[in-house]
């Protein structure tokens, strides 16, 4: 049995035969795709580290004042609007949650770092997250909290999180009172808090008292629902009965609203997009600079075989045939360096920024097209090969 030999199709010998360019193209896509996976990263990262507390609280729908921007600075209303909310036919139970910015000093090394408080109830289920049901009973006593063992080690949380494994309280100062941290959970640091306590309401308002915060003063209003009623039709009487110093939202809306935030009202969301655009056209100018002078050295070669009866669609197939090879080969070494910076940086800030199978292929595609772009550019150049110019 014959065995039919394979050509090698024209548009890989043309590649390379200059191998220096390929290489050069070659580190320029990479380069292109790099930028474009490490804005991604950053951005979905900003998203996800930002939208954790909201995904992981225990709610249906949510009360906050149409004043908040983001979950960091959230402006209190009334706790009266759940005491109305929890006579609405269909919801089972209501909580309240305060939040607020605090200095916290480092038990080791005595030094003070903004960390971020949460506070509710400790007998309502608000939060569900690791080392929640576990420790969340200890701050009934006054002055305990807990530490996320996830925020920044700035906060002395490696050798918090070995005492109080082992049962041992740590002593040390929050905004200049005495506390006790008696356990750690873990959520995660966020571009908006580099770490993040858990302690009881009334630990919060002794704790806040230098700011005459007053009990009846919440960040938001956590409003859980009797199994199997429509949240949507909840949600709308809740809207039609209560004032308009609330906005109802639900746990989507709620996680929109905080990315919505960082997308629009801050520059850092535009600037991570900003970084993606750039990454894109970066890239499709240097593939066409590729193609163009790979085009403008082979005119005579095009121009004969145009004299030999092939047609425009012909070259066309060559140079989208170089701008797909191009696209895989500098996409790959891109994709690899990608991965191990999202691993190095994850380390280095402990945010969540990890590579995901949608990112790798999306960043594919969008090299693809930018490969592509850029030979329909070339083309043009193609198509003024003229047979008459050479013989």
């Amino acid at each position: 049995m014959k065995f039919k030999k394979l050509k090698t199709p024209l548009a890989w010998l043309q590649l390379t035969q200059a191998k220096g360019r390929l290489l050069a193209a070659m580190a320029g896509i990479a380069f292109a795709d790099l930028l474009m996976f490490m804005q991604m990263g950053f951005q979905d990262a900003l998203y996800e580290s930002n939208t954790q507390l909201h995904k992981n609280l225990q709610a249906d729908l949510f009360l906050i004042s149409p004043q908040s921007q983001t979950i960091a600075y959230m402006e209190s209303f009334s706790r009266r609007r759940l005491y109305q909310a929890r006579g609405i036919d269909g919801v089972e139970s209501v909580s309240s949650l305060y939040i607020d910015f605090i200095r916290f000093k480092n038990p080791e090394n005595r030094r003070n770092r903004t960390i971020l408080v949460l506070a509710f109830n400790p007998h309502e289920p608000v939060l569900k997250l690791p080392g929640i049901a576990e420790n969340i009973n200890k701050t009934q006593l006054p002055d305990v909290v807990l530490l996320d063992m996830a925020s920044r080690p700035e906060f002395g949380t490696v050798e918090i999180a070995e005492k109080t494994a082992k049962n041992q309280l740590v002593n040390t100062e929050i905004g200049g009172s005495k506390i006790k941290v008696a356990g750690v959970f873990k959520l995660g640091n966020s571009f908006a808090a580099d770490g993040n306590l858990i302690t009881s309401d009334l630990t919060f308002l002794r704790l806040f008292k230098y700011k005459n915060r007053r009990p009846d003063q919440i960040e938001v209003g956590l409003i859980r629902l009797q199994p199997g009623v429509d949240i949507k039709i909840i949600q709308r009487n809740l809207v039609a009965k209560l004032p308009k110093d609330v906005r109802v939202l639900s746990k989507q809306e709620f996680i929109d609203f905080e990315q919505e935030h960082w997308a629009s009202s801050t520059p850092i969301g535009f600037i991570f997009s900003l970084g993606v655009i750039m990454g894109f056209i970066v890239g499709a100018v240097i593939v066409y600079q590729i193609l163009y002078t790979d085009v403008s050295e082979h005119m005579a070669e095009y121009a004969t075989l145009k004299a030999m009866g092939y047609a425009d669609i012909y070259f066309l197939g060559v140079v989208l045939q170089e701008a797909f090879i191009l696209a895989v080969i500098g996409y790959t070494p891109g994709f690899t360096l990608s991965w191990v910076l999202y691993y190095l940086a994850q380390n280095a800030t402990l945010l969540p920024i990890t590579m995901n199978v949608a990112r790798a292929f999306g960043v594919l595609f969008l090299t693809i097209v930018m490969c592509s772009m850029a030979s329909g550019f070339a083309i043009v150049k193609l198509r003024a090969a003229d047979p008459a110019d050479i013989f």
